[in-house]
């Protein structure tokens, strides 16, 4: 993908086309954007899916496993106090 400012037009609807090679390495699949309005200027940012449990079994918490849930609150807030 090429980066750099290309001057566009919109049409009489308000629509203006982006770049190919933008869309298709930026954009794939989903094909939806988040579009930022701001006083003078739109952002224009693709929709990432997000993977939420990506980092669940990398959290230390500082213990082999939780039996009792009352147990571990109780010791983490006095250890974070």
């Amino acid at each position: 993908m090429e980066v750099g400012v290309e001057v566009k037009k919109i049409d009489s609807q308000g629509r203006l086309i982006l770049p190919a090679d933008w869309r298709e390495s930026e954009v794939g699949e989903s094909r939806e954007l988040y579009i930022v309005k701001r006083r003078g200027y739109l952002k224009v940012i693709p929709k990432r899916r997000v993977d939420l449990t990506e980092d669940f079994d990398n959290v230390d918490l500082g213990v082999e496993a939780i039996e009792s849930w009352k147990e571990f609150e109780r010791r983490f807030h006095e250890v974070s106090q």
